[in-house]
């Protein structure tokens, strides 16, 4: 598979239970919930400027989920420290 810059393949399911390499821009933005001195953001992989910040990390993970569904990507909670702690797949997960 011909691969441009800043593009990865990764295997992903062909909906008959095997796995075909496709090229990672396919599927949206890994969705990030970090730590922001306004409360807790959501980020796009890659992004410098927030989607989004709300109060609680549970709002900005329930933002950051609904944004990994519709983009079959995946969400990063990062601890206070800036740790990944958790994460859930929403459509690039080889072994969903």
């Amino acid at each position: 598979m011909a691969r441009g810059k800043n593009q990865h393949v990764v295997k992903h399911p062909d909906g008959c239970g095997k796995l075909k390499d496709v090229l990672a821009e396919e599927y949206g933005k890994n969705q990030h919930v970090v730590k922001h001195r306004d409360g807790w953001a959501v980020k796009g992989e890659g992004n410098s400027k927030a989607t989004k910040v709300t109060d609680t990390q549970k709002e900005a993970i329930e933002h950051a989920e609904q944004i990994a569904r519709n983009q079959q990507s995946d969400t990063k909670i990062h601890d206070r420290n800036g740790k990944i702690r958790a994460g859930n797949s929403y459509g690039n997960d080889p072994h969903p």
